[in-house]
């Protein structure tokens, strides 16, 4: 058996997600280019090979019992002192966020989180203290209104990661 990093979440939509990877970029943070803008379901994990079927099927069943919602990113947050994050904070849709990674990390995806869950959208990660604060400070006024009509399967490969699929939230 071999294993397979995966991890779960939704896009955040151009023309706002090329926005964001783009600021991310500036910022210096070295995982910019590897990372689309997106805000995470299920942190990365590995799995085997030989389950990506029935997590593509546990997938399909989550998305289609899901509704799509709206979300509203803005502003600027921080995980700091605890990590070096600064991120876009999601305004609205929290509760939808919630239920959706519940409901996403259940079933042969159940995992512990290291920490509680707060969506968010990630734009500066391990980079110095006055980058961090520029990056804070250069976001405050960012916000961006979308409706997340589907979640994506990612897989990490060569350095970066890519869509497995997409699934439409049918509910």
């Amino acid at each position: 058996m071999t294993g397979v990093p995966i991890g779960v979440a939704f896009a955040v939509p151009d023309p706002w997600g090329a926005e964001l990877e783009g600021w991310r970029a500036s910022f210096g943070d070295l995982q910019a280019g590897s990372i689309p803008a997106h805000v995470t379901l299920l942190p990365p994990i590995t799995v085997d090979r030989e389950l990506l079927d029935d997590v593509e099927a546990h997938l399909g069943r989550v998305a289609a019992a899901a509704r799509p919602f709206d979300v509203h990113l803005r502003g600027t947050g921080t995980f700091r002192p605890v990590s070096p994050v600064v991120f876009v904070a999601v305004a609205s849709g929290i509760s939808d966020c919630e239920a959706l990674q519940a409901a996403v990390r259940s079933g042969l995806l159940a995992r512990e989180l290291d920490f509680p869950y707060h969506p968010h959208v990630t734009v500066a990660h391990d980079v110095a203290d006055d980058v961090l604060d520029h990056a804070y400070a250069a976001l405050t006024d960012f916000s961006a209104r979308f409706t997340v009509t589907e979640l994506v399967l990612y897989v990490h490969g060569a350095g970066a990661w890519s869509p497995r699929r997409t699934f439409p939230l049918l509910g």
